[in-house]
């Protein structure tokens, strides 16, 4: 008798003791990413090589923009600054790096301002056109410039995605900045090891 009434929980410690299967992060194996060679917010030509070893948070965007831009940049340097207060050892191994999609207005100079306005790690990069041209293809970003306005300006449609890459720059997921800062925060933990 006391065998049958022990036969479910010998069960359920078997079960407990067998490791579930690593789950794989979403982007895995995806083509996405790749070389690049671009200038940062300090003048200095940096490429993808300056940041291996860390997991880099790739977000493209413009500093013109009116309203998602920002607030996606934002989200992004408040998720890093909840994790340099309650994971400070990950945080130091990620890169939020800003790629702009209008060289055009976007220099080193102006690209400096605006990162430094949402995390003092943030990294702004711009290059030329051919050369945004083709990160942005890399990174499976469409982008295009849309009417010029009265005055001379003009809005840059453009893709709103934000990628958390490992370490060897390949992908792992997408960060959902829409979400806010916590739950971008919550993605790069799940994920960056």
């Amino acid at each position: 008798m006391n065998i049958l009434r022990l036969a479910p929980l010998a069960a359920v410690a078997l079960v407990a003791c067998h490791a579930a299967p690593q789950e794989s992060p979403p982007l895995a194996g995806a083509r996405i990413g790749g070389p690049f060679t671009l200038v940062d917010q300090d003048g200095r030509t940096v490429s993808d090589r300056d940041f291996a070893g860390k997991y880099r948070i790739m977000y493209f965007g413009y500093t013109f923009c009116p309203d998602v831009c920002p607030t996606d940049a934002a989200a992004i340097g408040k998720a890093m600054a909840e994790l340099d207060g309650t994971d400070a050892d990950l945080a130091r191994r990620i890169v939020p790096i800003f790629v702009t999609v209008d060289p055009e207005r976007d220099t080193p100079k102006v690209l400096k301002s605006f990162t430094a306005a949402f995390h003092p790690r943030m990294v702004g990069l711009t290059g030329t056109p051919a050369q945004i041209a083709a990160v942005s293809k890399a990174y499976g970003v469409y982008a295009g410039k849309g009417a010029m306005q009265p005055g001379g300006g003009y809005l840059v449609n453009h893709s709103r995605t934000t990628y958390l890459m490992d370490a060897d720059g390949k992908p792992l997921a997408l960060l959902p900045t829409e979400q806010g800062p916590h739950a971008v925060a919550a993605e790069i933990k799940r994920w960056a090891k």
